[in-house]
Formats: structure tokens, sequence, C-alpha cells
């Protein structure tokens, strides 16, 4: 028996639609996320440049924050919020889906590039990313390994 990817049949109607929302949507929380950042920042005079400069301020923990921004900030990365652990690796993943259509090879390229952002985010971070940032990490990489592996445990 030769082995052939099982390709869920939704993934491979087209997918320009769900991809705008779901590029939309992040987009629209990243700039919220950033617009609350900065606010703080100005707040308490911190002059940021770029996203990087944001990124590696917020890394560095030289600032202070406010009890509503802490409050929403904890709801975010929680089990259930938009940025925890689930939802962001769901969206990653679901992206990533909706890229490559379900196609095993496109799905590899999906991965790298998953791989590579990362390396990127913990460049920009300027250390190692929070704990949050690896569980996402290995959560985005497990949904990968079972969609690689779906079907591969048959019997020949």
């Amino acid at each position: 028996m030769v082995y052939e990817p099982t390709v869920n049949a939704s993934y491979k109607k087209d997918n320009s639609a769900l991809i705008a929302k779901l590029k939309a949507d992040s987009e629209n929380r990243i700039s919220q996320m950033q617009s609350l950042v900065s606010q703080m920042f100005e707040k308490q005079g911190i002059k940021i440049g770029t996203a990087d400069d944001m990124w590696k301020t917020l890394a560095g923990g030289n600032f202070t924050a406010d009890a509503a921004t802490i409050a929403q900030a904890k709801e975010d990365i929680s089990e259930d919020g938009y940025w925890g652990v689930k939802q962001t690796s769901d969206r990653i993943f679901d992206f990533a889906m909706a890229l490559s259509g379900g196609d095993e090879e496109t799905m590899e390229k999906m991965k790298s590039a998953v791989e590579k952002g990362f390396k990127l985010a913990t460049k920009s971070w300027g250390r190692d990313l929070p704990e949050i940032s690896s569980n996402t990490y290995d959560a985005v990489m497990e949904k990968f390994d079972n969609f690689f592996n779906q079907g591969k445990n048959v019997e020949e």
C-alpha cells in the first residue's frame, strides 16, 4: 500500500476569504496591542521608535503598568484568551492550512516558516521568549506533527 496524505476536502476549496479574515483579524488585534503598549509607555515618558524597540523594552521590564492594563493582559494570555496558547496556536495552524489548502508539501514550507518566525521573534525580543511563547510554539509544532502523522499508522 502506498501512503497518500489525507487532505480535508474543506481545505481544497478557495480559501481566499478565510485567509483575508484571518489576516485582518490578526492585524487588528496586533494594532490594538501595540496601541495599548504605546499609550502605557507614553504615560511613562518612554519613547518607542520601531516594533523591535517596543518588544525589547517590554522584555527589559523597565516600565510599570496600571491595574487595568495588567488585568487586560492577564485575560488576553489566559487559557481561553485571544493571545493564550490554545487560540494563538490554533490561529497559526489554521492560517497555514488555509494558505496550503492542506497540501503536505506546502505544509512542510508552512512549518519551516513558523520555525523561522519564532526565531525572528526571539531576535526581536532580545533574549529567550517568555514561557507562553515557548508553549505556543510547542502547541503549533504538535499540530503540524499531528497533521503529518495522520493516516501514516495504517497497516501495509
